[in-house]
């Protein structure tokens, strides 16, 4: 789950990270009571789920609050990468002697927690990734020793931090960053930019904070942060009915049971020239309402053209999925074509029963790949 950098920020701050003073508005008179709160000068910030905001122009400094609450009219409603702006972060401007970029993520190849630093933060910090690698520096923790100070030391040192007290202040937030992760059970941290202000005083100017959604139930605090209004209408939609659903931009919907299965599908569609339109996954069962409940959100996405249902029967046996193909089937009506592949337990028997009630639209196919092409086929 992807957090607003105000709610990020809060996050920062119960661990200790220095952050600026703000105020939450959403329409322009709150963010002129804002400002006047705040004392101006203060920057008026969209709260969107993408970057790019300065560049679209959803950040302005404004001198007044005068000027807060028409900046606050020119970026509400404003479209940033198909985000429309709703909510506004009002903060007190800060002056700024240095920017510099710290970021802990989660590292899957590597399986552990990895920080990454650089004293030439800013809007353009992938470019300073990809033309300078050399500047980045990075630093895996293991999970089992867990953080250490020396660890913060190599990455301000090997930075090129050179005042001591800014060496000690980042360390301090390198190693609260840290905290955060563990505490919030988070997959990134991420402060672009982390400032030097002139009188040498080391804060979070932004906050970038993604926190694992298989974790929640741990953090009701944060789970209630979610915005359901910003997720996208499927999505959100796949949520409440309890189905694991990613929109994607194709025309043929997958469905499968089990995570590792549907994303080989999504792969094999792309594999034979397709193009998939999802990834939803039936998890472990096939029971009749489940698959109404997965299908019902595949086909309200309207470049579906063709669905791809793939079934491997471990636990799960085939005849019993079959059987609740035909039931879903038989509770809404359906007239998109519809390839399924059966493979494992009581996989004959499975087939058997769809091929004798033989829908029109329903395509029986032996192999994954054999019933990619057909999906893709009748999707064209």
């Amino acid at each position: 789950m992807d957090l607003y950098e105000y709610q990020g920020k809060e996050l920062f701050r119960r661990v200790g990270i220095p952050v600026s003073d703000g105020r939450l508005a959403t329409s322009p008179s709150e963010a002129r009571e804002a400002a006047t709160e705040l004392g101006s000068p203060v920057v008026v910030k969209a709260q969107v789920l993408t970057g790019g905001r300065g560049k679209a122009g959803g950040i302005k400094l404004a001198s007044s609050p005068e000027e807060a609450e028409s900046h606050a009219r020119e970026i509400l409603g404003l479209d940033i990468r198909g985000h429309v702006v709703h909510r506004l972060w009002v903060e007190k401007a800060s002056d700024i002697a240095r920017e510099y970029y710290l970021s802990l993520t989660f590292d899957r190849g590597a399986r552990r927690p990895l920080f990454m630093f650089t004293t030439e933060g800013g809007v353009d910090i992938e470019e300073v990734a990809a033309t300078k690698p050399e500047a980045l520096v990075r630093l895996h923790v293991d999970p089992l020793e867990g953080f250490h100070p020396w660890q913060a030391r190599r990455l301000v040192y090997g930075a090129g931090v050179t005042d001591p007290s800014e060496q000690k202040q980042v360390a301090a937030v390198v190693g609260k960053l840290f905290e955060a992760f563990t505490r919030f059970d988070a997959m990134l941290c991420e402060i672009n930019p982390l400032i030097v202000t002139p009188d040498g005083e080391v804060r979070a100017l932004d906050s970038k904070f993604t926190v694992d959604d298989n974790a929640l139930f741990r953090h009701p605090d944060v789970a209630a942060m979610r915005d359901v209004t910003a997720a996208d209408p499927l999505e959100a939609l796949a949520r409440e009915k309890g189905v694991t659903y990613v929109k994607l931009d194709g025309r043929v919907g997958v469905l499968g049971n089990g995570a590792g299965l549907t994303m080989s599908t999504v792969d094999v569609v792309t594999f034979v020239g397709g193009a998939p339109a999802n990834f939803c996954d039936l998890g472990g069962g096939g029971d009749a309402q489940g698959v109404v409940d997965a299908l019902d959100v595949i086909i309200r996405d309207p470049q579906v053209s063709a669905i791809f249902f793939n079934i491997f029967g471990g636990i799960t046996r085939c005849d019993e999925v079959a059987r609740g193909i035909l039931q879903a089937l038989g509770q809404m009506r359906l007239e998109l074509p519809i390839v399924v592949r059966l493979d494992g337990t009581n996989a004959e028997e499975g087939r058997a029963i769809l091929a004798e009630a033989a829908p029109a639209n329903l395509h029986v196919e032996p192999t994954m790949l054999d019933a990619a092409r057909r999906a893709v086929e009748l999707a064209t």
